[in-house]
């Protein structure tokens, strides 16, 4: 266990951990299903940030919300973010797959790439200003990132296979059973609702935070779907570009429910 909080960090974060003293497929595994764990480390610092500046300039919500987004960016190195412009990219391109896949690994970004995070980013700030003029502020970003890295396991359910025989998606790929994403889901569902029960007074939140979870999880198995019918499994690149999907879709949940 001790390799694969290791593995998750390192690879989610850019926070310093030590390198794994092993990885294989197992350890991948155990990586994914800790991936929302690694969410409540990242999203607690940003959502800190959130509540710092809130406290210090309670009229400036788009400033609270710009700087939360920034710092959860930052804490995972812009990664997801990366592939989601390298998969909005191979789709665009509307080419066969290994045409598609080999976009994909390019270094460079297209326009797909470009207004595909800006869109993200938009709708993400957005949605987490008006958040944090309900009075959930930091709550709407911790859940947002916990439910977001939730995608992973539903992404790595042992249904789906790797796109590729080699990378990161062949590492992880087909290596969490589905019980256990589920089990994973109504756990985060629970604990969001219970968190916006006892830290606001609008009970009608309490359910938009649960809905806002299982949102995410319909975005993982959309986004599973259509890599899977597109690219015969998944890559890297569309486990990143799940991920950055589903944080806008739950803080915009939150965001219309609270």
């Amino acid at each position: 266990m001790k390799d694969a909080v290791r593995l998750a960090v390192g690879t989610l974060s850019v926070l310093p951990m030590g390198p794994p003293g092993k990885v294989d497929r197992e350890v991948a595994g155990q990586a994914m299903v800790l991936a929302p764990a690694v969410g409540v480390l990242l999203g607690g610092i940003a959502g800190a940030v959130v509540a710092g500046v809130e406290a210090l300039r309670p009229d400036a919500p788009l400033l609270a919300a710009v700087l939360g987004v920034v710092v959860l960016v930052a804490l995972s190195g812009a990664l997801h973010l990366d592939g989601l412009a390298d998969t909005a990219d191979g789709l665009g391109s509307r080419r066969d797959r290994e045409t598609m896949l080999r976009i994909m690994k390019q270094s460079d970004i297209g326009p797909f790439g470009v207004t595909s995070i800006a869109a993200v980013l938009l709708i993400d700030v957005a949605a987490l200003t008006a958040c944090i003029q309900s009075g959930y502020g930091w709550q709407s970003l911790l859940v947002g990132a916990v439910a977001s890295r939730l995608t992973l396991p539903w992404s790595c359910r042992t249904t789906i296979p790797s796109a590729r025989p080699e990378g990161l998606g062949a590492m992880v790929a087909s290596t969490v059973r589905p019980t256990t994403a589920a089990l994973l889901t109504l756990t985060t569902a629970l604990l969001a609702a219970l968190l916006f029960r006892l830290t606001g007074n609008h009970l009608l939140a309490v359910p938009g935070a649960a809905a806002a979870v299982l949102a995410s999880t319909a975005v993982a198995l959309a986004a599973t779907h259509k890599s899977l019918r597109t690219f015969g499994g998944i890559t890297g690149d569309t486990l990143g570009a799940t991920l950055e999907l589903a944080l806008p879709t739950t803080l915009l949940t939150l965001a219309l429910t609270t």
